[in-house]
């Protein structure tokens, strides 16, 4: 049974673009087949804590002596790396805030980021090697190729290691750019852009959601 781990991190609500299109994703997965399922967690609905620890960076084997225990983060690790574990695909719905990736989502990385369980560290271990993950990145203004902004953007960079050169996945990256055209009037112009790019996404998501 085919299983999508579908993340959505976006504060805005039903008015987000990427979770648009993080369901779009997941629609097409469902679509393939009855066998083919999608687990949701809202990140921003259900915000994980930061790991009481640095200790947690780790697996068990290679914390240092002596380090405290905290079962009740323990077992939510576990389960979340359980779960990323049991997926056979994974989409991120990964909106820009600040030129960074929302702390939500951060979290869940900084759970799920194991040298040496889920990364290599002591033993080449990639559990998740060969699988692939979306990323769907959504920016409020401008950020195309020779503009002013264009190195402003630190939201997939980050994403890229951890899940691509750390995890091992094959990662895709789609990205519209100019939501603020759809409720800011200085915005206004760039419309016929942004649906151009919005569209431009939702072929590229379709195919992606096919081809797996």
């Amino acid at each position: 049974m085919p299983v999508l781990l579908q993340l959505d991190s976006s504060s805005a609500g039903d008015a987000s673009v990427s979770r648009r299109l993080t369901a779009e994703f997941a629609t097409r997965w469902r679509e393939r087949g009855a066998d083919h399922t999608v687990v949701s967690r809202d990140l921003h609905a259900e915000a994980l804590p930061h790991l009481p620890h640095a200790s947690l960076h780790w697996p068990p084997r290679l914390r240092p002596a002596g380090a405290p225990a905290f079962p009740e983060a323990e077992t939510r690790q576990s389960a979340l790396i359980d779960e990323l574990l049991g997926a056979d695909a994974l989409v991120v719905g990964a909106p820009m805030y600040n030129y960074s990736l929302p702390s939500t989502l951060k979290a869940w990385v900084d759970h799920i980021h194991v040298p040496g369980l889920t990364a290599p560290f002591d033993v080449d271990s990639q559990p998740l090697r060969g699988k692939t993950a979306v990323i769907v990145t959504t920016r409020g203004a401008i950020y195309d190729q020779g503009s002013a902004t264009e190195n402003w953007d630190h939201t997939v960079p980050p994403l890229r290691i951890i899940l691509e050169s750390a995890l091992g996945m094959r990662v895709e990256t789609v990205a519209v750019s100019r939501t603020l055209a759809l409720s800011v009037p200085a915005m206004a112009g760039e419309r016929a852009a942004f649906d151009a790019e919005y569209a431009a996404a939702q072929r590229e998501l379709a195919r992606l959601a096919a081809a797996l």
